[in-house]
Parts: structure tokens; C-alpha cells; sequence
């Protein structure tokens, strides 16, 4: 996968943004994004690598019983963390698929195109910004009952 980011950031000058001037998704939008999916993709993972060698170099006993909560309760907490990392990597992977298939940026209930600046902002956005605020307004009704 190195070698599509690396192929992918040749493409790309590191001073563009995608803008509404330009036809949407053209090979120089999905480029850009592929590449700021992919690099997203590597820090997670370097960032995860980074936990875990934590985690396993922290793993010594603790003879104080409050030491040793405090530090289970810092595990906890960093495993969930790196739980969401994981699904947010098959986001990740999903939205480069999207690409693959021509369909990434463009909303999966409306078919319509996601704003380049929403997309920019969250590159895993799957919905546009008005279906987003649908679907969370029907969760908060759902939610209630």
C-alpha cells in the first residue's frame, strides 16, 4: 500500500486543494484523496504500534494496589482507543475502496456530491452534511422512545 501513497502523492503537489471550480471527483480530487486517506491510514498504525510497544513495556507489577488500579484504568482506557483506531482503519479502507469503485464522495442515501470541504475535513464521510443532520435527528427520536 506504501507504494499506491507514494505513487499517489507524486501526483499530487503538496500545495493543492481540491476546489468547486474543477469538475467533482476528477483523477486529481480522487488522487488527493487517496493520498490524505492513506496518510491517515499510516499514522494510525504507527500510532497503534507506538501504544502497544507502550502497553507491553508497561506490563511490570505494580506492588502498590493504587498504582496498579491506575495503571489498569490507563490500559482500559488505551485499548478502547486503539478499538475505535480499528474501526476507523476499516473506514479508511472503505472509503479507498469507494475510490477504487468511482463512487467515493458522493452521498449514500442521496447520490448527490459531498462538499469538498466536508470531505476534506472528515475523508471517510459517507453521507452529505444535510442527510448527516437527518440521520442523527432520527436517531435522537429513536433514541428518546
Amino acid at each position: 500500500m506504501e507504494v499506491g501513497f507514494m505513487s499517489a502523492r507524486k501526483k499530487v503537489p503538496n500545495n493543492y486543494k481540491p476546489t468547486e471550480k474543477e469538475p467533482f471527483m476528477n483523477k486529481r480530487q480522487q488522487t488527493y484523496f487517496r493520498a490524505k486517506l492513506l496518510a491517515w491510514k499510516e499514522e494510525i498504525v504507527r500510532s497503534n504500534r507506538e501504544t502497544l510497544q507502550h502497553l507491553q513495556d508497561e506490563s511490570e507489577q505494580h506492588a502498590d494496589i493504587a498504582d496498579r488500579a491506575t495503571s489498569e484504568t490507563d490500559r482500559a482506557l488505551e485499548l478502547r482507543a486503539r478499538d475505535r483506531q480499528r474501526k476507523l482503519i476499516a473506514k479508511i479502507d472503505e472509503a479507498l475502496a469507494r475510490i477504487d469503485a468511482g463512487t467515493y464522495g458522493y452521498c449514500e442515501e442521496t447520490g448527490d456530491p459531498i462538499s469538498l470541504k466536508r470531505l476534506d475535513a472528515r475523508p471517510v464521510a459517507t453521507l452529505s452534511l444535510e442527510a448527516q443532520e437527518q440521520h442523527e435527528r432520527r436517531e435522537r427520536v429513536y433514541k428518546d422512545d
